[in-house]
């Protein structure tokens, strides 16, 4: 479980953590995570990694197990522009947005240029898409190999076949990309799980296998994916409430 300090830092005595909603975020440009989450590689344990954006805190504020997840992960990473202007709002300033999909990018980038390359385990989506991920993101970068995969629909019977799988494997990096909650209070009940680093990305490997496309560059910058989303699926806009619940949550903290 991470270590929390009376001065508001984390297990990391050089990692600044800022509350949002009791959600403790760290306070990270995308290359200084960049640079912790390649330390992480180095060390002889797993790191669970997870990237709340304004839904999660929310549903956090819903599901006790969810938020227990949150605060026990090694790092929480802002995803979301909404919790980084939520930040500088409550006066404590974030330093910039931290997208999940993004730094997986920029992150396999980086190792790739490592001698040996690295190795990760694809866990979640729908049948096929981890497979499909495997193939395109070895093919984007070469010093990657996808050691195993499994899609996200598993039984319990099949989770301890999955774990035992893992564990042989023994991959730098696990993507859990098995829907939020659910990714992320796996992750933390199998934090002794043998990789580095886990990463809990949501749709990620749908985006990997060209099954989800990215908003434009555009919206992106302007953090309006959850526009793009609504525009495509507006079946969404149930979910896309909590956008509202979080901004009436974080002025409510403001001016209370």
């Amino acid at each position: 479980m991470r270590r929390e300090l009376d001065d508001g830092l984390c297990y990391n005595p050089h990692m600044k953590t800022i509350s949002i909603l009791n959600i403790n975020f760290a306070a990270l440009t995308v290359l200084e995570a960049l640079d912790i989450l390649e330390g992480f590689l180095g060390e002889g344990r797993n790191h669970v990694i997870v990237t709340p954006n304004p839904e999660g805190v929310m549903l956090s504020r819903r599901n006790p197990g969810f938020r227990d997840a949150l605060q026990q992960a090694d790092l929480a990473l802002a995803d979301g522009t909404g919790v980084v202007i939520a930040s500088h709002i409550l006066g404590k300033r974030l330093p910039e947005r931290v997208r999940g999909v993004d730094t997986a990018y920029a992150l396999f980038e980086r190792l790739s240029q490592r001698k040996g390359g690295f190795t990760a385990y694809f866990l979640g989506a729908a049948r096929g898409v981890a497979e499909k991920a495997k193939a395109n993101m070895e093919e984007r970068f070469s010093g990657l190999k996808v050691v195993g995969f499994h899609h996200g629909f598993f039984s319990g019977e099949e989770e301890a076949a999955i774990i035992g799988e893992i564990n042989r494997l023994g991959p730098d990096i696990l993507f859990v990309c098995t829907g939020m909650p659910r990714s992320e209070i796996w992750a933390v009940k199998n934090r002794d799980i043998n990789a580095r680093v886990t990463l809990c990305l949501g749709g990620t490997l749908d985006v990997m296998a060209g099954e989800a496309k990215l908003a434009p560059g555009f919206m992106r910058k302007m953090g309006l994916e959850w526009l793009y989303r609504l525009i495509r699926q507006p079946s969404r806009i149930v979910r896309q409430l909590d956008l509202v619940r979080f901004a009436l949550a974080v002025f409510w903290e403001k001016f209370t």
